[in-house]
């Protein structure tokens, strides 16, 4: 019993101080991101108001690693966030902006089964934008080493955003990723695409109109294009090439136009001529993500609509479940 006892204690304070050794670490780090931002133009007063109190997140980090991209099988990933209950909850969000959600659709030429299907997916419809300080978020991913470059570069932005007083830093909580508002914009995002749509000199990306319009935007000028296809689900054959196979996100290769890849998809449920010359690649989501998945199968013949998506999140899962939403949204309006 003593054994125990003394084991334990042990656990406790290795754990101890390891969480002290990174609070450590995590103020320096801080007293050294100050020098950068200050020569990146963030001023003094800002900094010091905004970045007092943020902490390290242990919990932000194990988000990081384990993110459901990266281990729920395609078919799990997309029932889960295309529901008939999130069908339902959207049509009643809908009824309920109709006339905002008609007039942005018109507006920017996006179709409004697509920024249904985004807020859905993103926060349940405006229910769930998440509770972390985003701050404390951004300062965690980017002290971390696996992609700091990247979050620095987001917080920075933040802070300007911050200093020139286009965003209102105590409203400031949402995803472990630092991702904002209705439709979870992150920093650079915002940035480059939120709009003052209600012109109130404010933008509030947890305010509808500010929300929807900025979504919009940043759709449209991303270069998606209104009633084009995104993917279609095939059945490929055992002989196509594996050079055509994407199974990572980050850039699809090998894209060829889509009356090419004909023989090799068993099941020819697509248009026949309509899309024949558009580009397409084919990706298998499962392949070297989910143990012992099949090569061939599920797969995708993708547009460049997808694309697009993929811009928004880069995970192939995530435009699947946008699209289909957005799908089921169509035949419901």
């Amino acid at each position: 019993m003593k054994q125990i006892s003394f084991i334990f204690i042990l656990v406790f304070f290795i754990i101890n101080s390891a969480f002290s050794n990174t609070d450590i670490e995590f103020q320096k780090w801080k007293k050294n991101f100050r020098k950068v931002a200050l020569k990146n133009n963030i001023s003094e007063t800002t900094f010091d108001i905004v970045m007092k109190n943020s902490k390290f997140l242990p919990n932000v980090i194990k988000y990081d690693r384990f993110q459901p991209e990266f281990y729920e099988d395609t078919k799990t990933y997309i029932s889960k966030r295309t529901s008939s209950k999130k069908l339902e909850k959207g049509l009643k969000f809908y009824n309920k902006n109709i006339d905002l959600i008609n007039s942005i659709e018109k507006k920017f030429n996006i179709e409004k089964e697509l920024l249904l299907s985004l807020m859905g997916i993103e926060t349940n419809f405006g229910t769930y934008v998440g509770k972390m300080d985003i701050i404390s978020s951004l300062a965690t991913l980017s002290y971390d080493k696996r992609r700091s470059e990247f979050f620095t570069n987001e917080l920075l932005i933040l802070l300007k955003l911050i200093d020139t007083k286009q965003i209102n830093y105590e409203t400031l909580y949402g995803s472990w990723a630092g991702a904002f508002g209705f439709f979870q914009f992150m920093p650079s995002t915002m940035k480059n695409y939120a709009i003052d749509y209600d012109d109130n000199n404010y933008i509030d990306l947890k305010n509808n109109e500010d929300a929807y319009a900025s979504a919009a935007n940043y759709l449209k000028k991303i270069g998606w294009k209104k009633n084009q296809p995104c993917f279609y689900k095939v059945d490929l054959s055992n002989d196509i090439p594996k050079k055509y196979l994407n199974v990572s996100a980050k850039k699809l290769h090998n894209k060829n136009k889509l009356n090419y890849f004909k023989k090799y998809i068993n099941n020819i449920s697509i248009p026949n001529d309509e899309y024949n010359d558009l580009k397409v690649a084919i990706i298998t989501p499962d392949k070297d993500i989910i143990p012992d998945a099949e090569t061939l199968t599920p797969a995708y013949i993708v547009f460049s609509n997808y694309e697009i998506i993929l811009k928004w999140n880069r995970s192939l899962r995530f435009s699947l479940a946008v699209c289909t939403l957005k799908n089921k949204f169509k035949n419901e309006l």
